[in-house]
């Protein structure tokens, strides 16, 4: 193997929930934000001020009450549309630096840097880095290296570094055998608790300890994928860019309640709106699906009242993306496990076996006229489009929906919904 001659750019979002809030509130810079998880339970984004705070990621919000008191740090719910539409934001605008392109996460895409005619990387970088913000308001920091795991290491530096001012190269860098010592084991992309814990007992500490194992050790203990990390780790490309990800082989929509639920009416209301949400991703994914599966769940943990947890999984006669079919047989199925008495804190409607909307096996016998359901599906996602209101909906689904996931101090969505467009006073 030879070592590569490509540079990897991984450009991360830095503290991408709480950045798209500062974003349309100018008062939060500086100040210490979390962004919490659906029904407001646990922290899913910190801000550097909490971070300093010693405050966790995906802890209870009930435990740093006190604390959310003493620093005054301001409190949001999730905003999962805004959060989207500024995603997409910040990728079209990384579009236009390299045509090669994958976007990993939300907040995270690896650019091709090496086709592209620019003076120096670093330059490029730069110039990337505060289009990006001016743009989209969005700061960014990039990482660049010979291979993707290199990048995502040289990301992680520049994201904790003030020297660095967000951008590393360690492309042919002088600094890479230092960056390698300065990394633990367990920072490095693609290396979970367990297999942190696994090498470190063989005494492997760091990055650059791992990249010098001996080989047989690596294959026998960590397998192909963890010899492909060590590969990475010396330069020699084991991952190119994905610029078209996998199709899905699963699709779920699950959701937590505002409030418990406790009649059939109301959950009844719950699963037909996960199921229409499902048919919903699933058309915009082009694909179908050949088995669905329901779930009602209890909260576990609670210590009065009976618990209970059940799921059936059917399989439709012709894989579907029909929500109409999709809410037939999730209510169906919901009649089969719903249990009076009980206090529901969750449910959700799963699909799999997802295929190729182009390539369903028809049925013989199939009582849906599928030319005209894709035809109906057409004209309700044309008129509803991606907007949240749901512009028509099926009665299913419910209109006041008190169970619903409660969002207590959600931002508006700026961006994508015309009455909560920002307002710029004169004064």
């Amino acid at each position: 193997m030879r070592k590569t001659n490509n540079i990897f750019a991984l450009v991360d979002c830095n503290n991408f929930y709480v950045s798209c809030e500062r974003v349309f509130d100018r008062r939060l810079e500086g100040r210490p934000v979390v962004v919490l998880s659906n029904n407001d339970g646990c922290v899913v984004a910190r801000s550097n001020e909490v971070k300093a705070l010693g405050v966790k990621m995906g802890v209870p919000v009930f435990q740093i009450r006190d604390l959310i008191e003493k620093h005054k740090i301001e409190v949001y719910s999730s905003n999962y549309t805004l959060y989207g539409d500024m995603s997409r934001r910040v990728m079209d605008t990384l579009a236009q630096f390299a045509p090669d392109m994958e976007i990993y996460s939300i907040d995270e895409a690896f650019l091709e840097l090496a086709s592209v005619a620019c003076d120096s990387p670093d330059t490029l970088a730069r110039r990337l880095q505060a289009t990006v913000k001016q743009w989209t308001g969005i700061p960014v920091s990039v990482g660049m290296a010979r291979t993707k795991t290199l990048a995502k290491l040289a990301n992680h530096i520049a994201k904790k570094s003030a020297r660095t001012r967000g951008v590393l190269n360690l492309t042919d860098s002088p600094w890479l055998e230092e960056a390698l010592t300065r990394t633990s084991v367990g920072d490095l992309w693609g290396v979970g608790s367990a297999t942190a814990r696994k090498i470190n007992k063989k005494g492997i500490e760091t990055a650059r300890h791992l990249r010098d194992t001996d080989d047989g050790w690596i294959r026998k203990s960590l397998g192909v994928v963890g010899l492909r990390t060590v590969y990475e780790l010396r330069g020699i490309c084991c991952y190119g860019l994905e610029s078209s990800p996998p199709a899905q082989k699963g699709l779920a929509v699950t959701r937590s309640f505002g409030k418990p639920v406790e009649s059939l009416p109301d959950m009844r209301e719950a699963v037909a709106l996960y199921a229409s949400r499902a048919g919903a991703k699933l058309r915009r994914n082009r694909q179908a699906a050949a088995t669905m599966t329901v779930f009602v769940m209890t909260n576990l943990f609670q210590k009065t009242g009976p618990r209970h947890f059940d799921s059936r999984t059917i399989e439709f006669p012709v894989p579907t993306s029909d929500t109409a079919e999709m809410i037939d047989y999730a209510l169906r199925i919901t009649e089969e496990i719903f249990r009076p008495g009980c206090r529901y804190k969750k449910a959700g409607v799963l699909l799999e076996g997802l295929v190729p909307e182009d390539n369903v096996q028809g049925h013989l016998f199939d009582p849906i006229d599928r030319p005209r359901s894709r035809r109906l599906m057409k004209t309700l996602d044309s008129i509803n489009g991606r907007s949240p209101l749901e512009r028509i909906r099926y009665a299913a689904t419910g209109v006041n929906r008190s169970w619903q996931t409660q969002f207590r101090h959600r931002s508006p969505q700026y961006t994508t919904a015309w009455h909560e467009l920002l307002q710029v006073s004169s004064g």
